[in-house]
């Protein structure tokens, strides 16, 4: 199997699964014409983020690492009326591209950006008793992201779903020997998995993908207690 075919199959579910949605090209568009990087979710693992939250009945959500805001409407659209999502963004340039995107998608008043470090931005939220959240999705720096989890882990209530994305690093997750300090972060992170695995206060699994973007992963955690 090839990037191509990945790429193709992606095409073809996005073209026979999903309707027409000029709002989030837009978004994506918007991105693009700002020099944001080309990293936000593909549509169909955006849409797989939109159907966990749904199907969780998530009704309070925090994301850390916005970019555009593509990944954030997607979460927005899955929630009650009366639902939240609290995004972390490092970048007041990428925060202001994502706070125009959401509002033109019509879902700003459920939505709020906090614009700085990622983990000081999360232990204000845990400071001040911002919890609990149903489900976290991190998708932020990948070196932090132990860091990132273990707040989570604070502002979660029992039952809550955290999500990493970008886990796998195109396999090389399971290379002892690397030295690239994202790979370093995400064995880290398994350590910690693993820790409070044992410990009864997660379970948690990490799936392989392959896509448009490549060949990566993601991990799926349920808080315990």
């Amino acid at each position: 199997m090839s990037q191509s075919s990945w790429d193709a199959v992606d095409a073809y579910v996005q073209e026979q699964l999903f309707e027409p949605d000029a709002t989030l090209d837009d978004a994506l568009a918007a991105s693009a014409a700002a020099g944001l990087p080309p990293i936000a979710l593909t549509a169909s693992q955006a849409k797989l983020l939109h159907l966990i939250a749904r199907a969780h009945g998530a009704r309070s959500v925090l994301e850390v690492g916005t970019l555009g805001g593509y990944s954030t409407i997607w979460l927005a659209r899955a929630l009650p009326p009366d639902g939240r999502v609290i995004s972390l963004e490092l970048h007041e340039s990428y925060a202001e591209v994502a706070n125009a995107n959401v509002a033109r998608a019509g879902v700003a008043g459920l939505i709020e950006i906090i614009v700085g470090p990622a983990g000081d931005s999360l232990r204000e939220l845990v400071s001040r008793d911002a919890g609990p959240f149903d489900l976290i999705f991190i998708d932020a720096d990948k070196q932090s992201t132990p860091e990132y989890f273990e707040q989570a882990l604070a502002l979660a209530r029992p039952g809550a779903l955290i999500i990493t994305d970008n886990v796998v690093r195109d396999g090389a997750l399971a290379d002892a020997s690397s030295e690239d300090p994202r790979v370093l972060g995400m064995r880290r992170f398994h350590d910690l998995l693993a820790r409070e695995s044992r410990q009864g206060r997660v379970s948690a699994t990490t799936i392989q993908t392959v896509g448009a973007k490549g060949y990566d992963g993601f991990t799926l955690a349920l808080v315990e207690r």
